[in-house]
């Protein structure tokens, strides 16, 4: 189960460059290559241009191989 609990709901942001707005209130974020939650006071990776969230690094590498495709 999700560590957050059930009743908590999902933020809308638009990721900006280097801080993000907030559209939707929420608790949480997903990340856009796993789909965890990400809690909002643990978001520290976004991609302004992508308008995605990530839950660390190792996302941000696995999203930008699966946007560019096989090298």
């Amino acid at each position: 189960m999700d560590r957050l609990n059930a009743g908590q709901n999902e933020a809308k942001l638009h990721y900006e460059s280097g801080d993000y707005r907030v559209i939707r209130p929420g608790d949480f974020v997903r990340c856009a290559v796993t789909g965890a939650p990400i809690p909002l006071d643990e978001l520290h990776y976004w991609s302004a241009e992508r308008q995605e969230a990530y839950l660390s690094p190792a996302e941000v590498l696995k999203a930008h191989k699966l946007k560019l495709g096989p090298q």
